[in-house]
């Protein structure tokens, strides 16, 4: 027996058409929270939300405010729609428009008809119905978004929830990208300022080399990072005489160019008073005193006397410089001479002739703690090779360094001076 068909239900179809536009609204947010969450550039993010938002959903306009906590203010950082306001405009938490209230409040408003919302301030004429959402993370107000639309009452109660959906997924993109764009000013400060000690402690290195009649001196500093605590100095005192210096401040980076720095100042101003051990004494007394604890310096100070081709050298824990003449290669040790900074103490001084011929090379822990790919160090013997070489300069046992260790990068700061008695 065959059946009637079943009457059509128009209320049937009414809700299989809006269960499709809701499907559809799911599917919008799903794009557009997968395509923001991928998006850390701060800018681009805010423009991408507010642009598809607004065409996603037919807004007239889309904005998104964050919030400036030093100013307790929200400030307007992308716009879509709106030709009254512009990126940077301000608004008072709690006191202006609808936006101001949700800030204050962390409440979403809704305006079916903005004509009768005492929050609302007009922005485009033909706005008819705006919501606001508060962006939160944890609790915290990270902006607010609003989209507006020319119709009245044009945002049902499904699709204002899913704009709520969505505002959770744009204020944690927008407070990943803030901290990302955080992160990332403070690295290129950091960098920057390090570019910039850097240019001053090279200003306060030689820019050349003595002239003193009979020896050749050269001196040359490579730092392991973007600055050093390595430094090196030629100071002319009286007689023809030369002071000849080379330290290693303890620690790495900017603390330890401040602290080189203030060592050069000191050790500068108390040069021409007295001989090389007398002179390590006091400039220790003053950084006993003044130099924070746990820092240090190691230093070598030799007095160069051209007439009398004498080498006055005092040290101070550093590493004991390598006279090479006629009578081989040997390390000058002191007897006595602790870093400076870290207690009181004198300073012993040794005084050797420099003939015709000889070298002296004073050099620092970088030199001889670098390493080649099997870690084997280069060592303070290796030195001799490279010195006693016709040709030798500070420059050349870098270079001779730099080859044994294969490309490696430098450990520690390198620093060379080479003293040679020419024939």
């Amino acid at each position: 027996m065959a059946t009637s068909p079943r009457p059509s239900n128009p209320d049937h179809f009414a809700v299989r058409e809006l269960h499709l536009d809701q499907v559809e609204d799911l599917l919008k947010l799903q794009k557009a929270a997968q395509k923001i969450s991928s998006i850390l550039d701060l800018d681009q993010l805010i423009d991408q939300i507010v642009n598809d938002v607004a065409h996603s959903f037919g807004c007239l306009e889309a904005n998104i405010y964050l919030h400036d906590e030093q100013r307790a203010e929200l400030i307007l950082a992308g716009v879509c729609g709106c030709t009254v306001y512009h990126k940077g405009h301000g608004l008072k938490i709690g006191k202006e428009g609808m936006v101001g209230y949700v800030a204050a409040t962390g409440q979403m408003r809704y305006a079916p008809d903005v004509s009768k919302d005492p929050y609302y301030t007009a922005c485009e004429h033909a706005t008819q119905s705006e919501v606001a959402i508060p962006l939160l993370v944890d609790g915290q107000l990270v902006g607010v978004f609003t989209a507006s639309h020319p119709e009245l009452d044009a945002f049902p109660a499904e699709q204002l929830r899913l704009l709520q959906s969505l505002g959770s997924h744009i204020a944690v993109a927008v407070h990943n990208a803030r901290r990302f764009k955080h992160e990332r000013d403070q690295r290129e400060t950091m960098s920057r300022e390090a570019q910039e000690a850097r240019t001053i402690q090279e200003a306060l290195l030689p820019k050349s080399s003595p002239y003193i009649p009979g020896f050749a001196i050269s001196g040359v500093s490579v730092p392991a990072g973007a600055v050093g605590g390595d430094w090196f100095d030629f100071i002319p005192l009286s007689d023809g005489r030369w002071g000849l210096v080379l330290a290693d401040v303890s620690g790495k980076g900017t603390a330890a160019a401040l602290l080189m720095s203030a060592t050069r100042g000191m050790l500068r101003s108390l040069a021409t008073c007295c001989g090389p051990g007398e002179v390590l004494a006091r400039l220790n007394r003053l950084m006993v005193e003044d130099f924070p604890m746990g820092r240090f310096v190691t230093m070598v100070y030799a007095v160069l006397d051209p007439a009398k081709r004498t080498l006055t050298v005092a040290s101070a824990g550093h590493l004991p410089p390598l006279l090479i003449d006629s009578d081989g290669a040997r390390f000058l040790a002191s007897e006595r001479g602790m870093p400076l900074g870290l207690g009181f103490g004198d300073f012993s001084e040794l005084q050797v002739s420099i003939p015709q011929g000889a070298r002296v090379a004073f050099y620092s822990d970088g030199i001889t703690e670098a390493v080649d790919p099997s870690g084997e160090e280069y060592g303070a013997e290796r030195l001799r090779a490279p010195v006693q070489l016709a040709n030798a300069s500070a420059e050349s046992i870098v270079r001779d360094v730099r080859s044994f260790s294969e490309g490696a990068s430098l450990r520690d700061d390198a620093t060379v001076i080479l003293v040679r008695a020419l024939d």
